[in-house]
């Protein structure tokens, strides 16, 4: 049976280290978090953001604009965010109104204060092994991966999903730590033989419980960043976990899994910003 890798309480330990951190170092940090809209599950985000600076002692600042706000209108807020000396991070919760542009607005963001790691600069820097925010579901894998005591030097890595904001800067750290990357996609030919060749499966594709232990190496260790509701109403992943855990080695379950790593590595990169202004 596999081990789970336990989000919550690595993502606990992060937090614990950078509130440490922020009260040792006396760090001033501000992050201010625009949302627009009223989407249900941005707005439990949104709360979770601004809970978590609460915990390790970094202010936020919240924007919450009516979903009819003209795209200019945000792109003159977020300037004027990026012109604010008390302000270190600019967060713009996505997905926005289909009438804005989701590229341009990351695009304005100044690159010295994208704590979402989305901007093209930030993505550049990452490609060419420069200093630059990472988006924050990749670095909380690789965090995840590390503290729960996976090897990834030299193993072979599988990533189901090329996205922009998994996928992509995914396979980039994991070739950072000098694993041999493999990214899949619906183009994918035999993906089962290929996905079956990782020692480390990583499976980002929006698909509910799509990987069965058939896609899985016996002792491979499986990453799932999905989370959907099934029939039942029940959050789940892309991952079927029932039915992988007994061949896997180690498995993120969901809820509890990678999800919370996101929002600490929000934070860390909040932290590491106001050495940036």
């Amino acid at each position: 049976m596999a081990e789970r890798i336990d989000g919550k309480a690595v993502s606990a330990m992060v937090k614990d280290e950078l509130k440490e951190r922020v009260r040792k170092e006396g760090i001033e940090a501000t992050l201010a978090v625009i949302q627009v809209g009223d989407d249900p599950a941005s707005t439990v985000y949104v709360g979770n953001k601004k809970k978590a600076c609460e915990y390790i002692g970094i202010r936020s600042l919240s924007f919450e604009l009516p979903e009819e706000t003209k795209e200019e209108e945000l792109l003159d807020l977020v300037r004027e965010l990026n012109e604010r000396e008390d302000v270190d991070g600019i967060l713009v919760q996505l997905p926005l109104p289909p009438h804005m542009d989701e590229d341009k607005v990351i695009r304005t963001i100044s690159p010295k204060k994208d704590v979402d790691g989305f901007h093209p600069q930030s993505v550049g820097a990452l490609s060419i092994g420069q200093p630059g925010f990472v988006s924050c579901t990749p670095a909380g894998i690789i965090e995840l991966l590390k503290r729960s005591g996976v090897d990834i030097d030299g193993k072979e890595c599988v990533i189901v999903g090329r996205s922009n904001i998994v996928g992509k800067p995914m396979a980039l750290l994991m070739l950072r730590e000098n694993a041999t990357v493999t990214v899949c996609h619906s183009h994918t030919k035999q993906l089962k033989e290929v996905a079956k060749r990782a020692d480390i499966l990583i499976v980002a594709i929006g698909k509910p419980k799509f990987i069965t232990r058939e896609y899985v190496k016996e002792g491979a260790v499986v990453i799932d960043v999905g989370i959907h509701r099934d029939a039942q109403n029940k959050l789940c992943g892309d991952v079927d976990f029932d039915d992988v855990e007994p061949v896997a080695s180690a498995i993120t379950p969901v809820p509890g899994g990678v999800g919370p790593m996101t929002i600490a590595m929000l934070m860390k990169n909040c932290v590491e910003a106001k050495g940036l202004q």
